[in-house]
């Protein structure tokens, strides 16, 4: 109870520090221009109304935003304002001036507060989307490949003396069902830990190299594994990520391009760096993504599609859309293309400003 008494003043500690913190910086900047300046300071209410606004752009709620707005008037008539040290209100022009420089601060303390609501409840219902796209995809994955193991093991056991060739392809068929479902599982945990309330990644610096070949050397253990082939900078790349998801999401994009790239021979990862972004591009050699399905490739419901699906058991969509999200929670983007030439392609991008 005690702890959880503590924890629960952390952010209010936090927002007053970020409060006084700004409120100091706008006094300190006043304080110096004022040197040159005998008369009233021109700038100061500009930089205090700058300093509401960034109070309420990194604390919660409206009083932080109020609080700046009231502290911020008072310094400016009693530090900034001659008389100066004097709180003096009765100068023609001043009350209608501080009072427009109030209503203007607690405006932009509103609008910034309302706006992170807005953000927020975007995030919320986004987040739920994801989770009802996840459920209704689950639902299928799960239940193909259950019944697939469930009647290769009733053969084995109902026939005592199966023949040997078809002993080991049902227990073929079981190792390749119990594989996928272990990476369904890997899927909705990397779900569940980035749609948990109040997570946030640790992310920390890797090397984009060992990252890439320890999901291909997983990737190889599957029975559909296509040869992959890298190209990438000769430098190191140091990116910051969740070392455990992203390599879920490059596994998710190599097995799409062996389940879904039907003529595909290969697999090709391309990695570069430009902008403050290190880009991985997924491209395989295949027949490419149908034109119908390439706007919403990333909703997460395309189980099941025509043509694509025949085992059941593939579905492309709970991949990909597992992967959007992790993406978007590292500050990436992701997309889907089709390669000039023939063969499908997936892009995404983590920011990494240390790199060139």
């Amino acid at each position: 109870m005690e702890e959880a008494g503590k924890r629960r003043w952390i952010p209010v500690l936090r927002d007053l520090a970020v409060t006084l913190l700004l409120l100091g910086a706008a006094i300190g900047c006043s304080s110096v221009l004022a040197q040159f300046f005998d008369d009233n300071n021109p700038f100061a209410a500009a930089l205090f109304i700058l300093a509401v606004a960034l109070v309420s752009r990194y604390t919660k709620g409206y009083f932080y935003g109020v609080l700046a707005s009231a502290i911020g008037v008072f310094c400016v008539n009693y530090m900034f304002t001659y008389p100066f040290w004097e709180f003096n209100m009765s100068i023609s022009g001043y009350p209608l001036t501080f009072a427009v420089m109030l209503f203007v601060s607690i405006i932009i303390s509103t609008l910034t507060t309302r706006i992170k609501r807005q953000e927020q409840l975007r995030f919320e219902v986004e987040k739920e989307k994801m989770r009802a796209d996840l459920l209704r995809s689950v639902s299928h994955d799960l239940r193909t490949p259950l019944t697939s193991i469930l009647g290769a093991s009733s053969v084995l056991l109902e026939d005592e003396m199966p023949e040997e060739s078809e002993r080991q392809e049902l227990i073929r068929e079981i190792h390749k069902d119990a594989q996928w479902l272990i990476r369904v599982t890997e899927n909705i945990l990397s779900v569940t830990k980035i749609s948990g309330g109040g997570v946030v990644l640790k992310k920390e610096e890797e090397v984009v190299e060992e990252i890439v070949g320890s999901a291909i050397v997983k990737f190889r253990k599957g029975a559909d594994a296509l040869p992959v082939h890298v190209s990438k900078p000769e430098q190191i790349l140091l990116v910051p990520m969740e070392p455990t998801l992203i390599s879920q999401v490059l596994i998710n994009l190599f097995e799409n391009a062996a389940s879904h790239g039907e003529t595909a021979t290969r697999i090709d990862v391309k990695i570069s760096c430009e902008q403050g972004r290190c880009i991985f591009a997924v491209e395989d050699d295949g027949a490419g993504i149908p034109p119908q399905v390439l706007p919403h490739i990333f909703d997460g419901n395309l189980s099941g599609t025509p043509g694509k699906n025949p085992d059941g058991r593939r579905s492309m969509g709970i991949g990909l859309s597992v992967c959007r999200s992790i993406i978007k929670a590292h500050g990436g983007d992701i997309s889907a293309y089709n390669v000039p030439g023939g063969g499908a392609g997936i892009r995404f991008w983590l920011p990494c400003e240390g790199n060139v």
